[in-house]
C-alpha cells in the first residue's frame, strides 16, 4: 500500500469511526483548539497516572475529516506514552505535517497517513490542531489557534 491509498483510507476510517470521542471525567489536563479559518473546534481531554504516563486521553468537538481524523489517530497513538515520548511524537509529527521531516511508517504507523496532507498546504493546520492542543494541554491547558 502506497502512502497516498494510506492516507485515503486511514482518514476516511478515522472520520467515519473516530476513535476516543468522548469527555473523560474528571480529566487531569485540558485545552481547546481552534481554527478560525475553517471553522474546526475541539477539546482535548488527557489524564496522567502517577508515572506521568498517559493513562487515557480523547477530544470532543467538531471539524472537517482531516481534523477529525488526526485527533482519532493521535489519541490512540498516545495512548500509555510517557509523557516525554509524547512530546517527542508532536514533534515528529510536527516536523512530518509540515515536511521538515520524512513521513516514516516504521517509525509512526498509521500516523504517517497524515503525511498526505502536505499535498494540501491549506489543511495542513487541520492536521496539526489536535497536536498543538494536546502540546497546550500537556503544558497545562489553555486556548489553541492556528491564526
Amino acid at each position: 500500500m502506497d502512502l497516498a491509498d494510506l492516507y485515503r483510507d486511514v482518514i476516511v476510517d478515522h472520520n467515519r469511526n473516530p476513535r476516543n470521542f468522548r469527555k473523560i471525567a474528571p480529566p487531569c489536563e485540558h485545552a481547546e483548539g481552534l481554527n478560525p479559518l475553517c471553522g474546526d473546534k475541539l477539546q482535548v481531554y488527557v489524564r496522567l497516572d502517577a508515572d506521568d504516563r498517559i493513562e487515557d486521553v480523547s477530544f470532543e468537538g467538531s471539524g472537517c475529516a482531516i481534523s477529525v481524523a488526526s485527533a482519532s489517530l493521535m489519541t490512540e497513538a498516545l495512548r500509555g506514552l510517557p509523557r516525554p515520548e509524547a512530546e517527542a511524537l508532536y514533534d515528529r509529527i510536527h516536523g512530518m505535517l509540515t515536511g521538515a521531516e520524512e513521513a516514516d511508517i516504521d517509525k509512526v504507523g498509521k500516523l504517517a497517513a497524515l503525511a498526505g496532507v502536505r499535498a494540501y498546504p491549506s489543511r495542513v493546520k487541520c492536521a496539526s490542531l489536535c497536536w498543538h492542543t494536546i502540546h497546550s494541554a500537556l503544558a497545562g491547558g489553555g486556548v489553541v489557534s492556528t491564526e
